[in-house]
């Protein structure tokens, strides 16, 4: 663990420096939202900017992706060979990071998917920490993920005058070496460091009336609660919500046979557990027919069941659910419905 200085002039250089070895991905302005996309030149990254469109979660887990292929008679199918090209995700923020990590727990997990391990050999994160939140519907205080932690190779803060770079890892440290744009200033930078985020405390509001520690209990009181009726009233079961989230892992998997009918491909795509069919079995039987259980479902995987299973929280307080929403369903809204109803008042 290293902290540097880069001065703000330095930093298409640096990005320039880093397209000789990767290819780098970074958020661009796309009409008037933000997308992760490959870029050519440092000028098309786009700093400030919300969350973008779908979450940098797709290099690591693409929406689409073939698995093998097979003839058919054979019992053994042949896996894809994965040929990944060496990726920086540039710029990625906060909250987008400990999605990936959330990703993490849930792909290395035994037994791991060796698509995910594969990609994620090959992707170096270069993070950039907001110091103001995204817009209203940013909740990354409350989950506590507006602040650097873990997941990343570099991180990049704003200093006013420079940027404080924080060198988290081998890969890290293997960019940055022998770098002349950098300049080491250890004991310097991690007082700055501490002095620019206890200002930056100032400019965040808190969007959530229960505190990061009082979620897991409301959630384990509120499976009845009325909330999720409302909810479900005004729910069109689009699937916009679990498509933009950084945290949904969810995936349909699916053959397809060639016209010849000798060999054919396994693929899967992400799917959406917001979709009506999603939990419906043979014989037509549906475990979550109602589309307020499918909303309750889904807020309990990000409140409930992975801090039962992985000890944490699978809402990274993004605010793309509710950006994307057609029906106007607000996460903070609902939350602090359930709050309310939980404590009585």
């Amino acid at each position: 663990m290293r902290y540097l200085y880069l001065a703000k002039k330095d930093l298409g250089p640096f990005v320039d420096s880093l397209m000789k070895n990767y290819k780098v991905v970074a958020p661009t302005k796309k009409e008037n939202l933000f997308v992760f996309a490959e870029i050519e030149n440092a000028d098309e990254i786009s700093l400030d900017y919300i969350p973008t469109i779908v979450p940098p979660k797709k290099y690591f887990f693409p929406q689409k992706e073939k698995l093998g292929s097979f003839n058919l008679g054979d019992v053994k199918m042949t896996e894809t060979s994965i040929e990944m090209t060496p990726t920086v995700i540039f710029a990625a923020h906060t909250c987008d990071i400990d999605g990936m990590e959330c990703l993490d727990h849930v792909f290395s997990t035994s037994p791991a998917d060796p698509y995910y391990m594969r990609r994620k050999k090959s992707i170096v994160v270069i993070g950039y920490e907001c110091m103001k939140p995204c817009d209203k519907h940013a909740t990354c205080v409350t989950m506590d993920t507006h602040v650097p932690k873990a997941g990343y190779d570099i991180m990049i803060t704003d200093a006013k005058d420079k940027y404080v770079i924080h060198i988290n890892s081998t890969k890290g440290d293997e960019i940055i070496k022998g770098n002349k744009l950098f300049k080491e200033v250890d004991g310097e930078a991690k007082a700055l460091l501490k002095e620019l985020r206890e200002e930056k405390k100032k400019n965040f509001n808190v969007n959530l009336t229960a505190k990061f520690r009082e979620l897991e209990g409301i959630f384990e009181k509120s499976y009845k609660s009325k909330v999720w009726e409302d909810v479900g009233k005004r729910c069109v079961s689009c699937g916009n919500c679990t498509a933009v989230c950084p945290t949904c892992y969810c995936f349909d998997m699916y053959d397809k046979v060639d016209l010849d009918l000798t060999k054919g491909t396994r693929e899967r795509m992400w799917d959406s557990c917001q979709l009506e069919e999603f939990a419906e079995v043979a014989g037509g039987e549906n475990f979550r027919e109602e589309r307020s259980s499918r909303q309750r479902h889904r807020y309990y995987r990000k409140f409930d069941y992975p801090v039962k299973k992985f000890n944490k929280f699978f809402c990274t307080g993004c605010g793309r659910c509710t950006r994307s929403c057609v029906a106007d369903i607000k996460l903070s809204e609902t939350v602090n419905d359930l709050t309310k109803e939980c404590k009585g008042e």
